[in-house]
């Protein structure tokens, strides 16, 4: 569709529009014309929004929705339309579902299902048959039917030599491998941090060493390799540095964190909800500081909602046997726009897409237009009439949030929620 955007500020620093006010022309997917102001010769549809700003559009490196297999969680169809209307035009989908995605029909499967959306979705294969952790996956045939990634959704590659080959293997086509830092030996049965706060509340605790132990023999490995390996989610202080160490190595090494991770800590745990058992668990106050330190240095390359939903029966439980995982892509900017600012957030919505070799377009004349639309300054509450989700295991229910996407603009569509 063809449509004039109105007095819109654009957020793109390698535009030399960036923190312009800018009537914006799209015809037929192309920016066809950006200037201080625009005549609407042609009669052109308009769109003027209060404080409207535009980015370009944003990626999240790890959301799980549950077609195939979980439909009750959240289709396909649904996930998208919850991407579209949280502000993203990109989202890489977990192998989390019935069958895995661990082979390339799977992939074919996928992306078929979302041929024709605006939102563009790019599937994240399985490293091994089924996610079990004992063989290889069919990683080259997926890679060639367009997979991003691939990743043992929340689950820890336990053999050391498995992911060797995985980095070796995936070498010969630039694949891009994820490893979960989870050291299951070490975890155990873990609910919730280890720290203070697991121990007054009585609640098994999930020690910070079960992530950097994991992280420190998945590094060893790759330097060993080489190859390109992204650890997902981290969560601590001593995660953080091990990266940036690793950085400076000059390690093909990228990591993420989960926008839970940097907007909470385990003192929530005290109202017991199961919204709150997550994987990686909030950890303490040092730890967050760490995390967005991370994100302003570059050492974290960027901030994933981590959206899983979960249906009720499997939250609305005793703790012990509620499942870990939280929807985020509706509050996702929301939160990261209230805790670092505009420009930061936008950084660490986009910035990963290099990463999963997804091509940024610049906001300029003659590009593919490809565009968040969202109000940075609006204060809200998160409430339940705000999840598009079909389920609604939501951790930052009830928070302040600054900021808000109005929806996107993409694949020549436009999605503004009425």
């Amino acid at each position: 569709m063809n449509i004039l955007l109105k007095s819109a500020i654009i957020v793109d620093a390698t535009s030399k529009h960036h923190l312009k006010k800018r009537d914006i022309l799209i015809e037929n997917g192309i920016l066809t014309k950006i200037a201080a102001s625009i005549s609407n010769t042609k009669k052109i549809k308009e769109l003027s929004l209060p404080k409207l700003h535009v980015s370009q559009g944003w990626f999240d490196s790890s959301v799980s929705f549950g077609e195939p297999g979980f439909e009750e969680r959240e289709t396909l169809d649904n996930g998208l339309k919850t991407a579209a209307y949280s502000g993203f035009t990109h989202v890489a989908v977990n192998a989390n579902t019935n069958p895995v995605t661990d082979g390339k029909s799977n992939i074919k499967f996928l992306k078929s299902k979302a041929d024709g959306n605006p939102v563009n979705l790019y599937p994240i294969g399985a490293v091994t048959v089924k996610s079990k952790g004992k063989n290889l996956a069919e990683l080259y045939d997926m890679n060639n039917e367009g997979a991003v990634s691939f990743y043992d959704y929340k689950t820890s590659i336990n053999n050391p030599n498995l992911l060797k080959i995985a980095l070796l293997y995936s070498q010969t086509f630039e694949g891009l491998i994820q490893s979960f830092p989870f050291e299951k030996a070490i975890a155990k049965n873990g609910l919730v941090n280890e720290e203070t706060n697991s121990t007054r509340l009585g609640l098994k605790g999930i020690p910070a060493l079960a992530e950097e132990l994991q992280i420190i023999r998945d590094l060893y490995i790759l330097e060993y390799t080489g190859g390109r390996l992204h650890i997902p989610t981290i969560s601590t202080k001593k995660s953080v540095a091990l990266i940036k160490e690793a950085k400076k190595k000059g390690l093909q090494i990228t990591c993420s964190v989960a926008i839970t991770n940097l907007f909470l800590t385990d003192d929530v745990l005290e109202t017991f909800d199961t919204n709150f058992k997550l994987l990686p668990p909030l950890r303490t106050k040092k730890d967050t500081k760490a995390l967005m330190q991370g994100l302003l240095d570059g050492t974290i390359d960027g901030v994933t909602s981590d959206h899983n939903p979960i249906n009720i029966e499997n939250k609305k439980t005793e703790f012990e046997h509620a499942y870990f995982g939280s929807i985020g892509l509706e509050s996702c900017f929301g939160a990261i726009n209230s805790l670092m600012g505009t420009e930061i957030a936008i950084a660490s919505l986009t910035r990963l897409k290099e990463t999963f070799n997804i091509s940024s377009n610049t906001i300029e004349e003659g590009n593919q237009a490809d565009l968040s639309l969202f109000n940075p300054e609006i204060e809200w509450v998160f409430t339940k009439n705000d999840i598009v989700s079909t389920s609604k295991n939501a951790a930052l229910l009830g928070y302040n949030l600054k900021g808000k996407a109005y929806g996107v603009y993409a694949n020549k569509k436009m999605v503004i929620p009425n």
